[in-house]
């Protein structure tokens, strides 16, 4: 029987496979999961493409736009690179051996980026909270620093040629590496629904609105993809030194934090800067409830006049600068003489625009604070 570069045949009429073919069962099975990352990795970057344009659209770069796009670009670069290193049958151990610091570097680096992003936006929906600040703060620079430190106690796994180059920890305690993340991720998943969970007591609205408008499911899925990471780090064991079972949920979870990470910089409404608002905050004018057209008494002294204009139905009320103060006491009528005279100090005068029957339109005061002296000279 003859002999092929990818089988061979033995006395007995078995059909050898190549390492590269011929794989363990926890190594095959890494290797259609790191498949299925970079599916979700291509997905994400083709979904997220309009939304993704749009943003490039809007005015100015913040610093969370800045991120975005820097994620857009760093995300599926560093695992097309990785996978490149997994799925390729000519690298050899050697080469591997100066490459395989590639995948736990470059990911803590995502990791810091997208963590800094939940600071941030934490801190923002706080309202510029000191005490949240100090605490999220805590957990990134632990973070920054355990991450750090893990990266110089990995190797690579000991794969027969051809089996593809895979980091793996020299310890079981390494694991801290993820744990540290999870720890943040913890706390702004908690931080989120609690500041939900406010908003929810003063105002109660629909919980899947309430959900989707905070975003609380994005910071759900980071949480949980790391919980999972977690537990393969910890809990499952390999059945050898070339068993790379605990990594396999590494190159996901890395994707999924990126992929949810931006997407919460989506979710925010209105402008990024200074890491955007609360989501259930809004610029909204005063509300008030009067049904008809009446004249005020101006009130204090030194205020700027003001446009009221007040639309019955709704009860909303605009108020509207009208800029600097008017000096001049010479508002004329159309029969030259002054409209205001026998006018006292502080009244309010009110136009009141002609409106069909039936039909309440809009309410337009005037608010203002007139300087007159006590008498006009009278025509002859």
């Amino acid at each position: 029987m003859s002999n092929s570069t990818n089988s061979s045949a033995g006395s007995n009429g078995t059909i050898t496979l190549p390492p590269s073919l011929d794989l363990p069962s926890h190594l095959s099975a890494q290797k259609y999961f790191f498949v299925c990352t970079l599916t979700v990795a291509a997905w994400d970057v083709l979904v997220l493409t309009p939304r993704t344009w749009r943003l490039m659209r809007s005015k100015g770069w913040p610093l969370l736009k800045l991120i975005y796009y820097f994620l857009r670009i760093y995300t599926p670069a560093e695992f097309t690179i990785v996978g490149i290193a997994f799925f390729d049958t000519t690298w050899s151990l050697e080469r591997c051996s100066k490459f395989y610091l590639f995948e736990p570097i470059c990911t803590a680096i995502l990791l810091a980026i997208t963590s800094f992003v939940h600071v941030y936006r934490v801190h923002a929906i706080y309202e510029k909270n000191r005490s949240i600040l100090y605490g999220m703060g805590s957990l990134y620079a632990l973070q920054i620093i355990v991450t750090a430190i893990c990266c110089g106690f990995y190797r690579y796994t000991p794969l027969l040629p051809g089996q593809g180059c895979i980091a793996e920890p020299k310890q079981n305690w390494v694991g801290i590496y993820w744990l540290s993340v999870s720890l943040l991720y913890s706390a702004s998943l908690f931080l989120a629904i609690r500041r939900s969970y406010q908003s929810y007591q003063s105002k109660a609205v629909n919980l899947w609105k309430l959900m989707l408008r905070d975003g609380l499911n994005l910071y759900m899925a980071i949480w949980l993809v790391n919980m999972v990471n977690m537990f393969f780090w910890f809990i499952i064991t390999p059945t050898g030194p070339d068993d790379p079972i605990r990594t396999i949920v590494t190159s996901m979870a890395a994707v999924l934090t990126s992929s949810m990470t931006m997407r919460i910089i989506l979710n925010v409404r209105g402008g990024l800067a200074n890491g955007g608002r609360y989501n259930a905050v809004s610029k909204t004018s005063n509300v008030r409830s009067a049904g008809t057209i009446r004249s005020q008494r101006a009130q204090g002294t030194g205020t700027n006049p003001v446009l009221s204009i007040q639309q019955v139905q709704q009860g909303a009320t605009y108020t509207v600068p009208l800029g600097t103060e008017s000096k001049s006491n010479d508002w004329q009528g159309e029969d030259g003489k002054s409209s205001v005279v026998g006018a006292e100090k502080g009244d309010i005068y009110t136009i009141e625009p002609v409106v069909p029957d039936g039909d309440n339109g809009v309410k337009i005061t005037i608010d203002t604070e007139t300087h007159m002296v006590d008498s006009f000279p009278q025509e002859k």
